[in-house]
């Protein structure tokens, strides 16, 4: 009796387990492979706006208001982002803005608002879709400038922060007495923030910045929401700033109906009051493991690691402080 030809059932169960376990072994390979190119994405894309910027420099004098806002009166700022189109490529979207007209609200233009600017997004968000109002449509960035420490604005002083951008102050590079190598620029943030806002605490000018999320809480009112980082056009530092209140990636915790929320806080929003000063609790978010990406004020693109030191990272946050900063 001539033999049969072909695999036992035992044998294709072994063959088919070998084939399991190399996947298993291949799978986290690709992974990394994924997570490296998605790195490097959003690394270019902060270099894209560290090359606009100092475009903006060279042909302006100065670079891009982070917003601007009248004296005495309400607005809604336009960004610093809307402002820096013209040196991404987006030219005829940026000449849809009169800026005449259109200078303190932004809401005149929701044709511009619902755009997707690529560049504003890093490639690893999970939330890279529209956020749709029953006015208008907006689209989130997750590249935010830094505004300093914790204070922001004092719509009666007018006095500002110590970030490199400020609410109704065009930066120029002798403002960087620190140095612009050692002065944050941008960072990573998380669209769709859990955040509270118009909290009204602080209500005065001069207090210090809080040395832990258990201490910030002690601001916490307001309203709470999960649309930070949702409006690239709007010059409020919890949808186009960050703070470096604490190093990136603190969680801060906070309970909402019997769930936790890592949020951000905001005193008040940018505009929305003539009396109210702005102090803002932003932290630099990223889904990229252990670190975010950052632009520098001279250009450079660098990871910072969850874990630095919060003196060292709130330094860096500082144009003018004057802080030793050291490796990080």
């Amino acid at each position: 009796m001539k033999a049969r030809i072909g695999f036992t059932l035992i044998e294709l169960l072994v063959v088919i387990a070998i084939i399991a376990v190399l996947i298993g072994m291949l799978l986290p390979a690709v992974q990394k492979v994924r997570e490296a190119a998605s790195k490097t994405r959003c690394q270019n894309n902060l270099k894209q706006i560290g090359l606009a910027l100092h475009n903006h420099l060279a042909a302006m004098g100065h670079y891009p208001s982070v917003s601007e806002m009248p004296k005495n009166q309400l607005s809604q700022p336009w960004s610093g982002h809307a402002r820096l189109l013209p040196y991404l490529e987006q030219t005829n979207l940026h000449n849809l803005i009169d800026w005449k007209t259109d200078m303190n609200n932004f809401t005149t233009r929701p044709d511009v608002a619902k755009m997707r600017i690529a560049v504003y997004l890093c490639p690893s968000e999970i939330n890279d879709r529209p956020r749709q109002t029953p006015n208008i449509t907006y689209y989130p960035q997750t590249y935010c400038f830094n505004e300093g420490t914790w204070f922001i604005y004092d719509p009666v002083s007018e006095a500002g922060g110590d970030g490199a951008f400020v609410p109704n102050k065009k930066m120029r590079v002798a403002d960087f007495a620190d140095g612009m190598s050692f002065t944050l620029g941008a960072s990573e943030t998380k669209a769709y923030q859990a955040n509270l806002w118009d909290t009204g605490k602080p209500a005065t000018l001069g207090v210090a910045a809080p040395a832990t999320p258990a201490a910030l809480l002690a601001y916490a009112g307001g309203t709470f929401d999960q649309n930070g980082h949702t409006e690239w056009v709007e010059g409020d530092v919890h949808e186009t700033g960050f703070t470096t209140t604490f190093p990136p990636n603190t969680v801060v915790p906070h309970t909402v109906a019997g769930q936790v929320y890592d949020i951000d806080l905001t005193s008040m929003r940018d505009g929305e009051s003539i009396t109210l000063p702005t102090y803002a609790a932003i932290t630099a978010r990223s889904y990229h493991s252990g670190m975010v990406n950052c632009l520098f004020m001279d250009g450079s693109v660098r990871s910072v690691a969850n874990g630095i030191q919060q003196s060292v990272w709130r330094a860096l946050g500082t144009r003018g402080g004057s802080e030793p900063v050291g490796d990080f």
